[in-house]
């Protein structure tokens, strides 16, 4: 009989392990929540003298905001909904996005990007961008519905990646001083951008700001002293911000004003 290698086993063990939390992750947290106080997560650090004061301050600023499953995407699916949703209310703008992302595809095939594998996710992603106005404009809740079925969010958020790839290794002279090691721009790309499931950081909100036209304005939650206001940055720089995101260590939720 042929024993099964114990490297094997292990392996199988954390893959277990790791769909296990998955599952408990997609039970508590849905892939995008409902609006709340922002004093909700105040409550939540109450024995942390340096957070409480800081969210204190953000609390001045900002009102409430909508949580996002901490799965590695966040930060893509939390800037996907929040601008998708001001652009429900915005005909204007909503056009000029529209036009803009139809050009994206022909775009990323000119870089090389497989056809086959792109236009999946570009015609889903337009698909929902062509009903965020016009007559056919879904409403809020549907919106909701959307970004929550998690094949058509994942859609959405493997399209943004692309983009963010695409950017990044358009402008390769200017963000490769952000990369560490001896990495090329698209072997980055390849493992910490267009993966899913692969955190972001700020490299990719200058990228996909900068990609879309979009200012995209972090707040950081941070330890640095409690007296001060969590500190602000805009991508790119000098944008004027659509969408505000909130980045607590590893983990972006989306704001409100």
């Amino acid at each position: 009989m042929d024993l099964i290698p114990e490297t094997e086993i292990q392996d199988e063990g954390i893959l277990k392990q790791q769909r296990q939390i998955e599952k408990e992750v997609a039970e508590i947290h849905p892939l995008i929540g409902n609006v709340q106080p922002l004093t909700n997560l105040l409550q939540e650090y109450n024995d942390d003298p340096i957070y409480a004061n800081k969210l204190k301050k953000l609390c001045e600023a900002y009102q409430s905001l909508r949580r996002v499953r901490p799965d590695g995407n966040c930060f893509f699916r939390g800037f996907g909904f929040s601008y998708f949703e001001r652009l429900l209310g915005n005909e204007e703008e909503w056009k000029k996005f529209q036009a803009h992302v139809a050009s994206t595809k022909d775009q990323l095939l000119a870089q090389g990007f497989p056809k086959f594998t792109l236009e999946d996710f570009f015609d889903s992603f337009m698909e929902v961008v062509n009903r965020l106005g016009g007559e056919a404009k879904i409403d809020s809740d549907e919106l909701n519905r959307i970004f929550n079925d998690s094949a058509t969010s994942d859609y959405l958020v493997v399209y943004l990646r692309l983009m963010t790839s695409g950017q990044l290794q358009r402008e390769e002279d200017f963000y490769q001083n952000f990369l560490e090691g001896d990495k090329t721009m698209k072997e980055f790309c390849q493992q910490e951008v267009e993966p899913m499931y692969r955190e972001s950081d700020h490299m990719h909100a200058i990228a996909l700001g900068s990609c879309l036209k979009v200012g995209i304005r972090v707040v950081y939650l941070d330890r640095g002293e409690a007296s001060t206001s969590p500190p602000e940055h805009d991508f790119p720089e000098d944008c004027i911000p659509s969408v505000y995101l909130l980045y607590r260590p590893g983990h972006y939720d989306i704001l409100y004003k």
